[in-house]
């Protein structure tokens, strides 16, 4: 077996036993010591080493989608990537332990610009430590792995530090592996933040709200060891609670209290949104806050309050113009539903499969109308007056008629109705179900039904609807759903998610800073029943989430993003927040929850201006 060194063709290798590779500019290295050296991990790690490189650089042209794959070579499939090349008899990309053998390195390690991969057009490189990278993990048998957020997470043991990480001991769980990770780095976690920053920290996290000068001050003085765990669970009882964490799940939702398009006429969502309030503070758990919102008509004797819960699938945006092509727009909303509901709760750009086979993920346009197919048997048509919101009988929309019955809507006359959009399906036959050529509503190709990406999890024999669906996502052996969610609430906390591509789990996406440490999050969540406070607690809990967000300038120079968590928690308030904390410090802030959207003001006849003399009931304000 040949070595990177001895095989001569890796020229800015140093030193390969000890894993430190010399990365030198483009000028070269001079006699100054401009020059980098890149340690190399004793074992090369197939999905935090090598997968990111070959997604980045190699995929578009060697990856999953057939149209632009260069000589037939696949490096996303293990099948692919292992397989006698075309047209070369006896040639291999990768011969495990083997580097003289394996053509993928020869070729990526060439000085030669016309056998060099990547080609010069693609514009894109490897760095030097990268083809070193590579060139290890063949050596040591190019162990091959699934994509790690298609495995589903095991629990993993506790980790535990060896000396570096001793500042201060580790309040739970949390803090052994993030201890872990600096030790590994040679960094200590910083000190306790001081009492009074670390209340307004949980406060304004947890409720979106500073503490009032007499929390502050109650706090301050109770020297008990439960203080602040005590204080934590008052936070988490505030109704303020719900309405800081829905604040974040609107966002993902694409809420909106109109339609956009040209004239943006108004809609009644709201009891919706408060539903999400509603839901946070009554500590739903996840999986059936999840699952009412994606089919909570279809749940045998389905309540009110389940109905309710669909309008997460009626905020897309709507068309009230005249002219356009119905079923254009009825596809573009199916599309939209099918698109959000990937993302938020699988974390994957499955969009990106509606024209064609998804360039990096394993998700083909086939598998991604079958998911399309979820959705396809809404009642909707693409042009209607919803100024009245009052539901059409010809065109059949589903409405929850939201009533005083219900306390958490917030008061309204008594006696009065509103009506908001939520899911159902037709009484009909299902429609037909097909791939659409380059996504085009008009161009039908083979018929297929509905499904999900073989790669994540088997759909079996779960029923072909949206309950079916629902089912799956929240199937303990899903490996994305629970990691995705943890992964969101994570954010809220420390203003990055471990990955930090929240939305995006897939091949693009980053790769988890404390992957042990997100596994242990989402198989905790799951086993906890979903308890969505419960997952919150620990996390501020933690020894990590209470450091001091003070760092030094080599500290900052090191980590800047925070990645490692060698500190604490520091980002700018959300314009939510700023505005409800400046109207609380000066005792403005109107506590009531619930109700109608409050509309700022606007000067008269500015909205038709803006739409072309249209929009509705906004027009007046």
């Amino acid at each position: 077996m040949s070595s990177i060194l001895q095989s001569g063709r890796y020229k800015t290798a140093r030193s390969i036993a000890t894993g430190l590779v010399l990365v030198c500019g483009v000028s070269g290295c001079s006699e100054a010591g401009s020059e980098t050296r890149v340690a190399l991990p004793d074992l090369v790690d197939f999905n935090f080493d090598v997968k990111p490189i070959l997604a980045d650089r190699c995929f578009h042209c060697h990856g999953p989608d057939a149209a632009v794959r260069e000589s037939e070579l696949r490096l996303d499939t293990r099948e692919g990537a292992f397989r006698e090349l075309a047209g070369e008899p006896g040639a291999f990309a990768i011969v495990p332990g083997d580097l003289d053998a394996s053509v993928l390195y020869r070729r990526i390690s060439s000085d030669d610009p016309n056998e060099r991969m990547p080609p010069p057009e693609s514009h894109r490189t490897l760095a030097e430590h990268e083809i070193a990278l590579l060139g290890r993990w063949i050596e040591q048998g190019a162990e091959w792995r699934e994509h790690w957020a298609f495995i589903q997470p095991e629990k993993p043991p506790l980790p535990t530090a060896t000396g570096a990480a001793d500042a201060a001991p580790a309040g739970n769980e949390i803090d052994a592996f993030v201890e872990a990770r600096l030790d590994r780095e040679g960094l200590r976690p910083s000190p306790p933040a001081d009492r009074a920053t670390l209340l307004r920290r949980v406060t304004s996290d947890l409720t979106g709200l500073p503490p009032t000068l007499e929390e502050l001050d109650a706090f301050l003085t109770d020297d008990s060891d439960d203080a602040y765990e005590r204080a934590v669970d008052r936070l988490l009882a505030s109704p303020a609670y719900g309405e800081k964490m829905a604040l974040h799940w609107l966002d993902a939702a694409r809420y909106a209290d109109s339609h956009g398009y040209q004239d943006d006429v108004e809609r009644s969502m709201w009891p919706w949104r408060d539903w999400v309030i509603h839901a946070f503070n009554e500590n739903l758990p996840y999986d059936e806050f999840g699952s009412w919102q994606l089919a909570g008509d279809l749940v045998p004797d389905a309540t009110p309050e389940q109905r309710l819960a669909t309008g997460f699938n009626r905020n897309h945006m709507i068309t009230q113009e005249g002219g356009v092509i119905e079923e254009e727009f009825r596809v573009a909303y199916v599309a939209d539903r099918a698109a959000t509901t990937a993302t938020v709760f699988l974390g994957l750009t499955l969009d990106c499969a509606r024209c064609h086979d998804h360039k990096f993920d394993p998700i083909s346009q086939r598998e991604y109308y079958g998911f399309f197919g979820f959705f396809n048997n809404v009642p909707e048509q693409g042009v209607i007056d919803y100024s009245t919101l009052a539901p059409d009988p010809a065109i059949n929309l589903a409405y929850a008629e939201a009533r005083a019955s219900l306390p958490f809507l917030g008061s309204f006359p008594e006696g009065d109705t509103v009506r908001s959009m939520i899911m159902a399906d037709i009484d009909s036959a299902p429609r037909p179900l097909h791939v659409l050529d380059r996504g085009r509503y008009d161009q039908p190709r083979e018929p297929v039904e509905p499904g999900t990406p073989r790669a994540i999890l088997s759909f079996g024999d779960r029923s072909p609807d949206r309950a079916g669906l629902a089912e799956w996502l929240f199937d303990p052996e899903n490996p994305l759903t629970a990691r995705v969610a943890v992964n969101r609430f994570w954010s809220i906390f420390f203003g990055r998610g471990i990955v930090h591509t929240i939305n995006d789990f897939g091949n693009q996406g980053t790769i988890p800073s404390h992957p042990l440490l997100l596994d242990w999050l989402a198989t905790s969540f799951i086993e906890s029943g979903w308890d969505t406070k419960a997952l919150l607690k620990t996390i501020v809990m933690s020894a990590t989430y209470r450091q001091s967000s003070a760092a030094s300038g080599d500290l900052l120079e090191r980590d800047p993003d925070n990645i490692l968590l060698a500190r604490g928690p520091r980002f700018r308030l959300s314009g939510e927040a700023l505005r409800d904390q400046v109207l609380a410090a000066g005792g403005l802030l109107v506590r009531d929850i619930g109700g109608p959207s409050v509309k700022p003001y606007q000067p008269e006849g500015i909205w038709s201006e803006k739409t072309g003399g249209g929009g509705g009931s906004l027009a007046s304000y």
